[in-house]
């Protein structure tokens, strides 16, 4: 099981993050705190309140998509960490193009820049 305390967690966001970046999260308890380091612009929702969205802030979005990613990946039961992130990426551009037609998406962007 990962380690998901909310020191660990912290420390990755103060890593990868930009301290002026504007961050929606959900009421977990692990993000407490974030505004005390220096995240001035944490924007919470807090589901166990019946709250999903607050004015401009809301995480539906990113939810829908870890929901869609993980149901994906499931299929291959696990992918290597080295590739992890091409096979994130694919479910990125499957989910924003889910409305559509991928292959003649796919048919697009091969005429516009050709192997």
């Amino acid at each position: 099981m990962a380690d998901r305390k909310k020191a660990t967690l912290q420390a990755i966001i103060r890593g990868r993050v930009s301290a002026d970046a504007v961050i929606h999260s959900d009421g977990w308890r692990g993000y407490d705190g974030l505004v005390d380091v220096g995240y001035s612009k944490h924007f919470r929702i807090h589901h166990g309140a019946n709250e999903f969205a607050t004015g401009e802030s809301h995480i539906i979005g990113i939810e829908s998509f870890w929901s869609y990613a993980k149901r994906r990946l499931q299929k291959f039961n696990g992918v290597p960490v080295a590739t992890f992130h091409l096979h994130l990426k694919e479910c990125e551009w499957r989910f924003n193009h889910r409305h559509g037609d991928s292959y003649l998406e796919l048919l697009r962007l091969l005429r516009q820049y050709p192997l």
